[in-house]
């Protein structure tokens, strides 16, 4: 008789196949049973809570809402006033139309003291910066180095014309703002700067100190400001503050800065120049001027959403603490829990 040690098909010596597993080594961490913390939610710590939460956000939410008021913001929309009356039908016509356009004159009541400094921002609306076509049409490298001039990749339709390529390439410079705003007061004028209006990282990194204009706005079809061909791009702040695309359709850019402080009753007057083509995509132009608080700019939203967390906070404590007092809830003994007892589950 064969030895049933001769090995062969289904023979007991052959070892079985290794089973690949991906289950982890064990570990107190893999298997969860680190010393964690779990707290019983007992009546009087939810209410606790809540109130403790209400407490700290409503004084918060009055704080910035008071800080937010005092803030003094003048705003005046100017698309249609500064249409002459007889392109009043032809908006699109009149701003596309070449040659200079006369100035149009507006008038800025003072309501309240505004102290220095008086922030000039532009405010368009209905305009898309974030448009993902509009965001891509740029080229870093050529805004950064001398040595990528001719690097216009990504920057379609304006990255070269009949005389060459294009510094800066793209929409976003091709479409820069380029509106003008003259103020005085008391038949003065009032000195606007227009330095150190941009972020300090983008003019020492984004944009390069020996890098200049060239062939820009030298085309068929012209966008809108235009530059000088002898600064550099580093210095041209009005571009800067321009190329850094919002991300709202509703926006504001800051063109200067007054320095000076205005009094209650004073009358600004603002010469302006409306060069700029909003009226093919019905967008609107307003000339803001505003203070700021130790919050920033206007708005009231922050102390609106601390006073509302703080109060719905508030009113829930409130509401738990009668339900808890009218019909009290009779709570276990938490001693039974399974983390409260012994290792053999007793």
């Amino acid at each position: 008789m064969a030895s049933s040690s001769a090995g062969g098909p289904g023979s007991g010596d052959a070892a079985p196949p290794r089973r690949n597993s991906k289950r982890p080594k064990y570990s107190r961490f893999t298997q969860q049973e680190l010393p964690a913390c779990k707290p019983i939610l007992t009546p009087r710590w939810v209410i606790s809570a809540f109130l403790l939460v209400g407490i700290v956000f409503i004084p918060i939410g009055v704080i910035s809402l008071f800080a937010s008021q005092d803030v003094v913001e003048i705003v005046d929309r100017y698309d249609s006033v500064c249409i002459p009356k007889n392109f009043t039908n032809d908006k699109v016509k009149y701003i596309q139309s070449p040659g200079s356009k006369p100035p149009c004159h507006r008038i800025l009541n003072v309501t309240k003291h505004m102290k220095q400094p008086i922030y000039v921002y532009y405010q368009l609306d209905n305009f898309y910066q974030n448009h993902r076509r509009y965001v891509k049409s740029r080229n870093d490298k050529q805004l950064r180095d001398p040595s990528s001039e001719n690097d216009i990749s990504g920057c379609k339709p304006e990255d070269s014309n009949s005389r060459g390529v294009i510094v800066p390439c793209g929409l976003i410079a091709w479409s820069l703002f380029n509106d003008t705003y003259n103020f005085s007061h008391n038949n003065q004028q009032l000195k606007v700067n227009r330095r150190g209006i941009s972020w300090k990282s983008d003019r020492d990194h984004k944009f390069g100190k020996d890098v200049f204009p060239k062939n820009f706005q030298s085309g068929g079809l012209i966008g809108g400001g235009k530059l000088a061909y002898n600064v550099s791009l580093s210095e041209q702040e009005d571009l800067i503050v321009w190329m850094r695309t919002a991300a709202l359709p509703t926006f504001r850019k800051l063109y200067g800065k007054i320095e000076v402080d205005l009094q209650k009753g004073d009358v600004i007057n603002v010469t302006l120049g409306n060069y700029y083509n909003t009226y093919s995509f019905n967008g609107k132009k307003k000339l803001v001027l505003s203070t700021t608080s130790w919050l920033g700019g206007k708005n009231d939203f922050l102390g609106i959403a601390y006073l509302t967390v703080g109060g719905l906070c508030f009113f829930l404590a409130l509401s738990f603490t009668l339900i808890y007092l009218i019909k009290p809830r009779q709570l276990g003994d938490p001693t039974f829990l399974s983390w409260n007892r012994g290792p053999g589950g007793h």
